[in-house]
Protein backbone atom coordinates (compact mmCIF):
# COMPACT_ATOMS: atom_id res chain seq x y z
CA UNK A 1 0.00 0.00 0.00
CA UNK A 2 2.66 2.55 1.12
CA UNK A 3 4.37 1.52 -2.23
CA UNK A 4 1.35 2.21 -4.07
CA UNK A 5 0.55 5.74 -2.38
CA UNK A 6 4.55 6.85 -3.13
CA UNK A 7 4.39 5.66 -6.71
CA UNK A 8 1.05 7.89 -6.63
CA UNK A 9 2.77 11.10 -5.53
CA UNK A 10 5.40 10.67 -7.75
CA UNK A 11 3.06 10.49 -10.48
CA UNK A 12 1.19 13.59 -9.56
CA UNK A 13 4.67 15.57 -9.07
CA UNK A 14 6.23 14.42 -12.31
CA UNK A 15 2.77 15.92 -13.90
CA UNK A 16 2.96 19.25 -11.84
CA UNK A 17 6.27 19.37 -13.20
CA UNK A 18 5.44 19.23 -16.68
CA UNK A 19 2.46 21.12 -17.04
CA UNK A 20 4.77 24.43 -15.05
CA UNK A 21 7.86 23.92 -16.91
CA UNK A 22 7.55 26.41 -20.17
CA UNK A 23 10.54 26.61 -22.16
CA UNK A 24 11.19 30.37 -22.33
CA UNK A 25 13.69 32.62 -23.62
CA UNK A 26 14.52 36.20 -23.05
CA UNK A 27 15.29 38.68 -25.75
CA UNK A 28 16.87 41.86 -24.64
CA UNK A 29 17.47 44.57 -27.61
CA UNK A 30 18.33 47.77 -27.10
CA UNK A 31 14.59 48.47 -28.29
CA UNK A 32 12.93 46.75 -24.98
CA UNK A 33 12.67 43.20 -23.83
CA UNK A 34 10.38 40.52 -24.87
CA UNK A 35 9.87 37.04 -23.84
CA UNK A 36 8.91 34.00 -26.00
CA UNK A 37 7.43 30.40 -25.09
CA UNK A 38 9.28 27.35 -27.07
CA UNK A 39 6.79 24.47 -28.07
CA UNK A 40 9.33 21.43 -27.37
CA UNK A 41 6.47 19.18 -27.93
CA UNK A 42 5.28 20.27 -30.98
CA UNK A 43 8.90 21.66 -33.28
CA UNK A 44 11.02 19.06 -30.93
CA UNK A 45 14.46 19.71 -33.35
CA UNK A 46 13.02 23.06 -33.72
CA UNK A 47 12.85 24.12 -30.15
CA UNK A 48 16.21 21.85 -29.80
CA UNK A 49 17.85 24.05 -32.39
CA UNK A 50 17.03 26.79 -31.10
CA UNK A 51 17.79 26.69 -27.22
CA UNK A 52 21.26 25.26 -28.08
CA UNK A 53 22.08 28.66 -29.82
CA UNK A 54 20.69 30.41 -27.25
CA UNK A 55 22.90 28.67 -24.47
CA UNK A 56 25.56 29.30 -27.18
CA UNK A 57 25.67 32.84 -27.05
CA UNK A 58 24.97 32.75 -30.98
CA UNK A 59 22.48 35.60 -30.69
CA UNK A 60 24.33 38.08 -29.00
CA UNK A 61 24.88 41.26 -30.87
CA UNK A 62 23.08 40.13 -33.78
CA UNK A 63 20.07 42.12 -35.14
CA UNK A 64 16.65 42.47 -36.86
CA UNK A 65 17.75 42.85 -40.12
CA UNK A 66 15.00 42.23 -42.34
CA UNK A 67 11.59 44.61 -40.64
CA UNK A 68 8.12 44.95 -42.36
CA UNK A 69 5.50 46.37 -40.86
CA UNK A 70 2.08 44.56 -40.83
CA UNK A 71 3.98 41.22 -42.19
CA UNK A 72 6.98 40.20 -39.35
CA UNK A 73 10.44 41.06 -38.21
CA UNK A 74 13.65 38.86 -38.98
CA UNK A 75 16.71 38.47 -37.24
CA UNK A 76 19.13 35.96 -35.29
CA UNK A 77 21.62 35.78 -38.38
CA UNK A 78 23.57 38.90 -38.95
CA UNK A 79 25.73 41.18 -37.02
CA UNK A 80 25.72 45.17 -36.75
CA UNK A 81 27.74 45.21 -39.56
CA UNK A 82 25.66 42.35 -41.48
CA UNK A 83 28.08 40.10 -41.96
CA UNK A 84 26.58 36.75 -41.87
CA UNK A 85 27.17 34.76 -38.78
CA UNK A 86 28.59 30.74 -38.91
CA UNK A 87 25.88 28.15 -37.90
CA UNK A 88 25.66 24.88 -37.61
CA UNK A 89 23.90 22.45 -40.41
CA UNK A 90 20.43 23.04 -41.24
CA UNK A 91 17.76 20.94 -39.46
CA UNK A 92 14.21 19.31 -40.94
CA UNK A 93 10.93 21.82 -41.10
CA UNK A 94 8.14 20.51 -38.90
CA UNK A 95 6.00 23.25 -40.09
CA UNK A 96 3.03 20.23 -40.05
CA UNK A 97 2.98 20.32 -36.58
CA UNK A 98 -0.16 21.88 -36.57
CA UNK A 99 1.21 25.85 -35.62
CA UNK A 100 0.01 28.53 -37.28
CA UNK A 101 1.85 31.95 -38.28
CA UNK A 102 -0.71 34.12 -36.71
CA UNK A 103 0.33 37.23 -34.78
CA UNK A 104 2.85 36.57 -32.16
CA UNK A 105 4.08 33.70 -32.94
CA UNK A 106 8.32 32.88 -33.69
CA UNK A 107 8.96 30.58 -36.83
CA UNK A 108 12.20 30.11 -38.64
CA UNK A 109 13.57 31.32 -41.36
CA UNK A 110 14.88 29.85 -44.38
CA UNK A 111 15.73 29.54 -47.73
CA UNK A 112 13.43 28.62 -50.82
CA UNK A 113 14.61 24.94 -49.75
CA UNK A 114 12.02 23.79 -46.75
CA UNK A 115 14.79 21.93 -44.92
CA UNK A 116 17.33 25.08 -44.69
CA UNK A 117 16.53 26.59 -41.83
CA UNK A 118 19.57 27.10 -39.33
CA UNK A 119 19.94 30.12 -36.74
CA UNK A 120 17.34 32.70 -38.20
CA UNK A 121 13.88 33.38 -36.73
CA UNK A 122 10.90 35.23 -37.49
CA UNK A 123 8.46 37.09 -34.97
CA UNK A 124 4.77 37.45 -37.15
CA UNK A 125 2.95 40.75 -36.15
CA UNK A 126 -0.02 39.56 -38.27
CA UNK A 127 -1.68 36.58 -39.26
CA UNK A 128 0.40 35.04 -41.90
CA UNK A 129 -1.50 32.30 -43.17
CA UNK A 130 0.18 31.97 -46.76
CA UNK A 131 3.08 30.83 -44.82
CA UNK A 132 1.28 28.05 -43.14
CA UNK A 133 2.14 24.48 -43.93
CA UNK A 134 -0.60 22.97 -46.67
CA UNK A 135 0.80 20.10 -48.43
CA UNK A 136 4.28 18.02 -48.36
CA UNK A 137 4.96 19.64 -51.43
CA UNK A 138 8.19 21.76 -51.48
CA UNK A 139 6.22 25.09 -52.67
CA UNK A 140 3.28 24.29 -49.90
CA UNK A 141 5.68 22.85 -46.70
CA UNK A 142 5.52 26.35 -44.64
CA UNK A 143 7.38 27.71 -42.20
CA UNK A 144 7.62 26.39 -38.85
CA UNK A 145 6.20 28.04 -36.04
CA UNK A 146 7.55 26.91 -32.72
CA UNK A 147 6.53 28.95 -29.68
CA UNK A 148 4.67 32.45 -29.13
CA UNK A 149 5.52 35.62 -27.46
CA UNK A 150 4.51 35.74 -23.60
CA UNK A 151 5.61 39.14 -22.74
CA UNK A 152 6.67 42.47 -24.74
CA UNK A 153 4.78 42.08 -27.83
CA UNK A 154 4.65 45.81 -27.98
CA UNK A 155 8.69 46.15 -28.09
CA UNK A 156 7.60 43.65 -31.00
CA UNK A 157 5.34 46.10 -32.54
CA UNK A 158 7.48 48.93 -32.19
CA UNK A 159 10.31 47.07 -33.99
CA UNK A 160 7.96 46.20 -36.48
CA UNK A 161 7.15 50.34 -37.33
CA UNK A 162 10.61 51.48 -37.13
CA UNK A 163 12.19 52.90 -40.98
CA UNK A 164 13.96 50.77 -42.75
CA UNK A 165 15.86 51.08 -45.89
CA UNK A 166 18.40 49.65 -48.15
CA UNK A 167 21.61 48.74 -46.79
CA UNK A 168 24.68 46.44 -47.97
CA UNK A 169 22.30 45.15 -50.96
CA UNK A 170 19.44 44.18 -48.31
CA UNK A 171 16.23 45.94 -48.38
CA UNK A 172 13.79 46.29 -45.31
CA UNK A 173 17.00 46.99 -42.70
CA UNK A 174 16.35 49.28 -40.28
CA UNK A 175 17.89 52.40 -40.06
CA UNK A 176 18.96 52.42 -37.03
CA UNK A 177 20.23 49.22 -35.97
CA UNK A 178 17.95 46.97 -33.63
CA UNK A 179 20.45 44.65 -31.93
CA UNK A 180 19.76 41.83 -29.70
CA UNK A 181 21.91 42.55 -26.79
CA UNK A 182 21.40 38.71 -25.47
CA UNK A 183 19.05 36.24 -25.40
CA UNK A 184 18.77 34.00 -22.68
CA UNK A 185 16.83 30.77 -21.76
CA UNK A 186 14.81 31.57 -18.43
CA UNK A 187 14.56 29.21 -15.86
CA UNK A 188 11.86 26.99 -15.45
CA UNK A 189 9.42 27.89 -13.23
Amino acid sequence: MNKWILGLCLSISLNVQGVSAATLVQFETNQGNFVVELYPEKAPKTVDNFVKYVKDGFYTNTVFHRVIGRFMIQGGGFDRELNEKETRAPIINESSNGLLNQTGTIAMARTQDPNSATAQFFLNVADNQFLNYTSPEPDFIGYCVFGKVTSGMDVVMKISNLPTGNQRGFSDVPIRAVVIKKATLLPNK
